[in-house]
């Protein structure tokens, strides 16, 4: 983790304020879907696109996932991260179906690889980062 400079906030609206103040505040990753008939999706945006329906609700994810694809960064685009190269973005697709970005946090980057499963860090940990950030799962099954 970084030593001393601020993360840069993500850019909060009206559509992901609910997603970004629940993982600010409880270290949780919430999802929209439709209120009738629809299933969990991301990024957070004013219609479903499965039902297009404008009536929506927040559903808790379990912060479980697997791996799609990654890219190590090494050149970050703020100073923050200058301390933590090389950073490791991810496409993780949760169980819940829907398929976000993320950070992982991982000590041996080599250890990374597409289809493992990952689990969202403990609320304590995840606070300190300003969007999901998950590590590798203890146990295979995500």
């Amino acid at each position: 983790m970084n030593q001393g400079l601020d993360y840069p906030l993500p850019h909060e609206d009206q559509d992901n304020r609910e997603f970004v103040a629940t993982w600010r505040n409880e270290g949780r990753i919430v999802l929209q879907q439709a209120a009738v008939g629809g299933r969990p999706y991301f990024y957070p945006r004013p219609m479903c696109p499965y039902t297009g329906s404008a009536d929506l609700i927040s559903v808790p994810a379990s912060g479980r996932g697997r791996i799609v694809s990654y890219a190590l960064v090494h050149r970050p685009n703020h100073p923050a991260f200058n301390e933590e190269v090389p950073i490791i973005l991810a496409e993780i697709a949760l169980v819940e179906g829907a398929v976000l970005l993320g950070r992982i946090i991982c000590e041996d980057s080599d250890k990374v690889a597409s289809g493992l499963a990952v689990d969202v860090l403990p609320p304590e940990d995840a606070r300190r980062y300003p969007l999901p950030t998950f590590r590798l799962a203890e146990t295979k099954d995500a």
